[in-house]
């Protein structure tokens, strides 16, 4: 079951992939753009796109496609949901830790799902009530059993804003517990690090839709947990996440969000 959205999924982040290699470490400073304040694009984010939406508009014309770059169009319940390129910043300065997400998602949440990490040949992919696997082999959450001396991953965009003060008073309370807490620049990667047990748990606030749409499912498929601060479902609508093995989430919810 949903073999040819599966492979479909996987094709298009090879794809993109593919032409993210091409730009790496060899962009031309006209080529990037501020779109707002500390918020980038680059020729190679929108190439990438161009080259995912192509294979995923051959494949499965009658789906719709939600894009960072190009926006949404089609099918809104059917539809791709696509990061060219997670981690831009990275990207541009230079820095090798960035991905391509692409997932499908239809009025049930996730159906599939590909985190590609080109520079690591990291493959990460998730199929609804199927499993996850990385490089082809079965993959689960850690078995850290709480969060006293959890290994985490978080992220605070400038665009955080407001929601500073907010997030700042629950990462001190973190902070004493873990025995360390990473900040790399890709949410994307995030949740495939923690679908494969390689962090504990991560937590962010304001994500977008194509932040997390492949991620999730890797988490979901391979044992994780993720809700809202709040305990709650919202977590897509609201971008704001708390993920992990059942047991360090529970407590790292309980601590970002004390009540």
């Amino acid at each position: 079951m949903y073999d040819a959205q599966r492979d479909a999924c996987l094709a298009a982040a090879q794809a993109g992939g593919k032409v993210l290699l091409g730009y790496f470490r060899k962009l031309d400073p006209a080529a990037i753009t501020e779109k707002t304040k500390n918020d980038f694009v680059s020729d190679a984010d929108r190439a990438a796109e161009a080259a995912i939406r192509a294979e995923l508009d051959f494949r499965f014309p009658q789906y719709g496609f939600v894009g960072e770059e190009g926006g949404a169009s089609g099918d809104t319940e059917r539809r791709w949901i696509v990061d060219p390129l997670d981690g831009t910043l990275n990207f541009v300065q230079g820095f090798p830790h960035w991905c391509v997400s692409v997932a499908l998602w239809d009025a049930d949440g996730p159906v599939v799902g590909c985190v590609l990490d080109p520079l690591r040949e990291d493959c990460f992919l998730a199929v609804r009530g199927m499993g996850a696997t990385w490089n082809g082999q079965p993959m689960r959450v850690s078995r850290q059993a709480g969060l006293d001396g959890a290994f985490l991953a978080t992220g605070f965009a400038f665009q955080l804003g407001e929601r500073w003060p907010a997030f700042n008073a629950a990462l001190g309370r973190v902070f004493p517990r873990a025995k360390g807490i990473r900040r790399a620049g890709s949410a994307a990667l995030d949740l495939a690090h923690v679908a494969c047990g390689i962090f504990d748990g991560y937590f962010e606030l304001g994500l977008k839709p194509w932040d997390i749409a492949a991620g999730a499912l890797l988490v979901q498929e391979a044992g994780g947990i993720i809700t809202d601060w709040e305990g709650g479902q919202e977590w897509f609508e609201s971008g704001s996440l708390v993920v992990g093995n059942p047991g360090v989430q529970q407590a790292l919810r309980a601590c970002l969000h004390p009540s």
